[in-house]
């Protein structure tokens, strides 16, 4: 993996978790608890990708905390718990495979970029109910333009990515 595709990568996307809702009827507990988890993978892997970053993201050459969590992701998809994706939210993806696909990601970005706290939809994948929810990256630390230069222009807070 190249230099600048270092941790802040991770900062520069945007996530998109997917997190099953129970299949039974369509009920306000089940979504309840679906967003609730969402909410609890959103607070863990901002926290974690951050640690990552100041613990270990030293220099250009070291491996990015996005990287790592892709990783994660991967397993937490073959596992079956959930899905998540980073998303490009600048318009210029690091990877064409973190541009937002059209439909709930596009729409995600739009939202998320004119200040929506998150954006979701409910939908049906495979016979079961699901809810699709993206919440904002925002450029927090220094180091993001260690790898992406072109963060150096973007204001503190400015979304650069969703998880």
């Amino acid at each position: 993996m190249s230099k600048s595709s270092t941790l802040l990568t991770a900062l520069a996307f945007t996530l998109v978790a997917t997190s099953l809702v129970a299949a039974e009827p369509k009920s306000d507990a089940a979504l309840a608890r679906a967003r609730k988890q969402a909410e609890m993978l959103d607070t863990l892997y901002k926290t974690a990708v951050v640690a990552v970053t100041q613990t270990y993201v030293k220099e250009e050459t070291d491996v990015a905390a996005a990287t790592a969590f892709k990783g994660l992701f991967a397993v937490m998809k073959e596992k079956g718990y959930h899905e998540a994706r980073l998303l490009d939210a600048t318009g210029a993806p690091y990877e064409e495979t973190n541009a937002p696909q059209p439909g709930f990601e596009t729409a995600a970005i739009k939202a998320l970029k004119n200040g929506a706290a998150t954006h979701e939809e409910v939908t049906t994948i495979d016979g079961k109910r699901v809810l699709r929810i993206a919440t904002p990256v925002p450029v927090v630390l220094e180091k993001c333009t260690m790898c992406h230069a072109h963060y150096a222009k973007a204001k503190p807070g400015e979304v650069i990515g969703a998880l």
